[in-house]
């Protein structure tokens, strides 16, 4: 079994970062055999599909450097002539099958692996020009793979061709029979014919290449139980990093909080100990919100910032303490606390009427709380 440099077992199977980080580096599963097989099926099939433009091609070739004017045998500037026509002809010719070709083999990478493109793959590594490393690999099991094989594409299509041989050998002793342009017509899709299935046949070494590919790959990305957690801990964090983390975002939440008392219509206190702010529009909400809560300092600095807006500080210790318990920050109040922080909020309406010199000074009401919601 694998091990790493630690020596610990690779008994894990790699993680998606592990992968995703293989593949920046250029590391994927491939497969030679699937893309030669593909390139070599394309090329065979564009042959066969375009014969006639690269029978016309070469016809015309063939005619215009062999059918010359006598003249023209004399002339040393003919020779210059002929050879930049035959090449553009040929350029012509063999310009669409070559584009299919070319096509192919840019596309045959998506049949496993998919396109890649890493700069890191490109980067010298010393293990590359190493003797040892050369040794290795020349003597190791992968090369031996790779033997393997190629013997077994040479003993695929060996086979293939005996096998031909054996089907259309009728075929063959039959075509002296037939006239000279049927039987070279006949002859060239019988070879493309043949050309096409031993093509075809290389794909038996690919349905044998490609698992094994794919399950090496995968073997040699496994992982030590000790990789899996370290990379746990980069991809979360070192403990004092997160508890910092969560120290900002905490500092930022009593933040917002406290910028929130500022919109509050009441705060309740314990009077030293809890304090809640509550907010409510008869428009917009269906039941009082609590906007901020706190105890000891958090409170004192709850209240300090209602005394600033002037915001209305009520003393109701059972009914501060079921509020600071029982609901949560952004929440509206349980509904059971809704009559005692109905006479909260009428008790502040007629202290701000006192206040404004608009009736007598209320008494505190007792803001009963359910045995059920006390704290």
């Amino acid at each position: 079994m694998a091990e790493n440099e630690n020596s610990q077992e690779k008994t894990e199977e790699p993680t998606p970062r592990r992968l995703q980080k293989a593949k920046d580096d250029g590391q994927i599963p491939r497969s030679k055999e699937l893309s030669t097989s593909l390139v070599l099926i394309v090329g065979v099939l564009s042959i066969w599909l375009l014969a006639d433009l690269l029978f016309s091609g070469a016809k015309n070739i063939f005619q215009y450097n062999f059918v010359i004017e006598r003249e023209q045998i004399f002339d040393e500037k003919q020779m210059l002539k002929h050879l930049g026509a035959s090449a553009y002809e040929a350029i012509l010719t063999m310009t669409p099958t070559m584009m299919l070709i070319l096509l192919a083999a840019a596309l045959a990478p998506l049949a496993l692996g998919g396109w890649m493109f890493s700069g890191k793959a490109l980067l010298p590594k010393a293990n590359r020009i190493s003797p040892l490393s050369g040794l290795k690999r020349m003597f190791g099991v992968k090369s031996l793979v790779e033997l393997i094989k190629s013997w077994a594409k040479v003993l695929v299509v060996i086979g293939c061709t005996f096998l031909l041989f054996f089907i259309f050998n009728d075929k063959v002793l039959f075509l002296h029979r037939e006239p000279g342009t049927r039987a070279i017509a006949d002859s060239a899709d019988l070879v493309m014919l043949c050309a096409f299935i031993l093509a075809c046949s290389t794909l038996l070494v690919s349905v044998i290449d490609v698992p094994y590919q794919i399950y090496e790959y995968m073997q040699k990305m496994r992982m030590s139980l000790q990789e899996v957690k370290d990379e746990h801990k980069e991809t979360e964090g070192k403990p004092e990093v997160k508890q910092r983390i969560r120290r900002l975002q905490y500092e930022m939440s009593q933040r917002r909080m406290m910028d929130d008392v500022k919109d509050a219509d009441v705060v309740i206190t314990n009077p030293t100990h809890y304090a809640v702010a509550l907010k409510y529009d008869s428009d917009q909400m269906g039941a009082p919100l609590m906007v901020a809560k706190g105890t000891d300092e958090v409170a004192l600095k709850i209240r300090e910032i209602a005394k600033q807006n002037k915001i209305a500080v009520v003393e109701a210790p059972p009914l501060a303490r079921s509020i600071y318990a029982f609901t949560k920050i952004g929440k509206e109040i349980p509904e059971g606390l809704y009559v005692a922080v109905a006479q909260v909020l009428a008790y502040v309406y007629q202290l701000n009427q006192f206040f404004a010199g608009q009736g007598p000074r209320p008494k505190q009401p007792p803001f009963p709380v359910p045995p059920d919601l006390k704290a």
